[in-house]
C-alpha cells in the first residue's frame, strides 16, 4: 500500500489553493491530507518571526494520517516555504530561537516518521534579511540532505529568466534576494539554485509557475505530477 501522504502549503497560502494536487494524489492511490491551513494563520510568522504556528498545525496533521492508516511513516510533500519549514520539523534540535516557547514545544524529531521530503520550488537559502534568519537555522543544524534516511528530492521549475524589463521584474528582484542575482533561471519565485540542496535528488521540470494560483502550470499540474510522483513510496 502507498504510504500516507502530508501536503504543507507554501507562504501565505491555505490549504484551498492544494486541492486539486490533494485529488490527484488520491486518484493515484495515496491517501493524502493538507495541513489545514488557513491564510490568516501566517500573519503571525511575517516579517521573520518564528514558524511555530505552522509547525504546531503539521504535526497532528501527521499524527492523524499515521494512526488512521496504520502507518509508521509518510511522504512529506513542502510547497515553497514549506519545504524548509518541513526541515526543522524533521530536526532533533529545538526551534527556539525566537524566544516564544519551550524547548519541548519546539521539538518534533519526526525523520523517523517521514520516509520521503519532496520540496517543490523551495528556497532553501535566502539573502533576504528576515527570512535568511530561519533559513540559517535550518542550514546551519540540517545542511543539505542532513538524514540519511529520508529520501529527499528537491524539484525546481524552469519558466522565467529573471530580467530588469516589464514581465519579468517580478522575477529578476526574487531571485536576487534568494541567490544574490536575478539574471538566472527559475518559477518566477524560487531560482533553481536556490531549490536544490547538496546530496538530494535534484530536479529541474520545464515550464512550472510556482504558484498553484499562477496562470499556466505548476508544480503540481496533473502533466507535471509524472516529473516527481514516482519518488513517492
Amino acid at each position: 500500500m502507498p504510504l500516507p501522504t502530508v501536503i504543507l502549503p507554501g507562504y501565505l497560502e491555505g490549504a484551498i489553493a492544494y486541492r486539486p494536487l490533494e485529488q490527484s494524489l488520491q486518484d493515484l492511490g495515496f491517501p493524502t491530507a493538507i495541513v489545514p491551513l488557513r491564510k490568516r494563520d501566517w500573519l503571525p510568522t511575517v516579517g521573520g518571526r518564528s514558524m511555530l504556528p505552522i509547525l504546531q498545525l503539521l504535526h497532528p496533521t501527521v499524527k492523524q494520517m499515521l494512526q488512521q492508516h496504520n502507518s509508521s511513516q509518510i511522504n512529506l510533500i513542502g510547497h515553497s516555504a514549506g519545504g524548509w519549514i518541513s526541515r526543522i520539523y524533521l530536526g532533533e534540535k529545538p526551534y527556539m530561537f525566537h524566544g516564544d516557547a519551550t524547548a519541548a514545544e519546539c521539538l518534533w524529531y519526526a525523520h523517523p516518521r517521514v520516509a520521503n521530503l519532496i520540496t517543490l520550488g523551495t528556497p532553501h537559502l535566502s539573502k533576504e534579511r528576515w527570512t535568511k534568519r530561519n533559513l540559517d537555522f535550518v542550514n546551519k543544524n540540517y545542511p543539505g540532505a542532513f538524514y540519511p534516511q529520508v529520501r529527499y528530492v528537491c524539484v525546481a521549475g524552469k519558466s522565467i529568466f529573471g530580467v530588469r524589463r516589464r514581465g519579468s521584474w517580478l522575477a529578476y528582484s526574487s531571485y536576487q534576494l534568494t541567490c544574490g542575482r536575478g539574471d538566472t533561471w527559475g518559477d518566477g519565485i524560487t531560482p533553481i539554485e536556490a531549490a536544490h540542496l547538496a546530496g538530494a535528488e535534484n530536479l529541474v521540470v520545464e515550464g512550472v509557475r510556482h504558484s498553484p494560483r499562477a496562470a499556466g502550470i505548476w508544480y503540481g499540474s496533473p502533466e507535471i505530477l509524472p516529473a516527481w510522483v514516482s519518488y513517492l513510496a
